[in-house]
């Protein structure tokens, strides 16, 4: 299942019935714009290139990196082609390198099969990527969403999100992810959709 527009539809009037403040967010934030990314092994690479960096310098590091393989797309066996120091030398971390290289490594050999991931249950998807060093839950949860577009995703350790409930819902404190994920409850199956309304939120001016 992903999000199509009848699921939109669906997914706005069970919010606006479930939680009367996510229920304002959707009357100021406006409709739903998302366009899941294509490429699952570029998605999970840009996730990578951005881990506790500014977006603005993950975007400089990939572009590097694209630079770096043309004429060639980035793909798994384009992308294994270069050294850890080749790597290095875009500027990555040693770190980051090992995590490129290993998600490289285990999509060619097939030990992650990124080809039928769609087929999965969430959680699977989970088990399956969290496999790659570097990879772990929060990162498959942008994925599940970013790129598969799947309809009831909420990640309770993301900051944004964390940050938009504490606003939103009048909280002293970031919450906690069990506080966190009872608050998110009335949004399921569609928590994927709300979420994105709590991001935007966090753009939003004092009305």
């Amino acid at each position: 299942m992903s999000l199509s527009p009848d699921h939109v539809a669906r997914a706005l009037r069970h919010l606006r019935k479930s939680d009367p403040v996510l229920a304002d967010v959707i009357r100021r934030v406006g409709p739903f714009q998302f366009e899941p990314r294509r490429g699952r092994f570029q998605s999970l690479v840009r996730s990578i290139l951005a881990q506790q960096i500014s977006t603005a310098v993950a975007r400089s590091m990939l572009r590097k990196l694209e630079a770096r393989l043309a004429p060639s797309k980035l793909t798994p066996l384009s992308l294994g082609q270069l050294s850890f120091d080749e790597l290095r030398g875009l500027g990555l971390s040693r770190q980051k390198a090992s995590y490129l290289q290993d998600l490289t490594e285990k999509v060619v050999s097939k030990t992650v099969k990124l080809h039928r991931v769609h087929r999965l249950t969430d959680e699977e998807i989970i088990d399956e990527l969290i496999q790659v060093k570097g990879i772990g839950r929060w990162t498959v949860q942008m994925f599940l969403i970013s790129c598969l577009g799947r309809p009831d995703v909420f990640a309770p350790d993301d900051f944004g999100l964390r940050s938009a409930i504490q606003k939103l819902y009048g909280l002293p404190d970031l919450p906690k992810r069990a506080e966190a994920e009872e608050i998110a409850a009335p949004w399921r199956p569609h928590a994927t959709v709300a979420s994105w309304y709590l991001w935007r939120s966090l753009e939003l001016v004092a009305e």
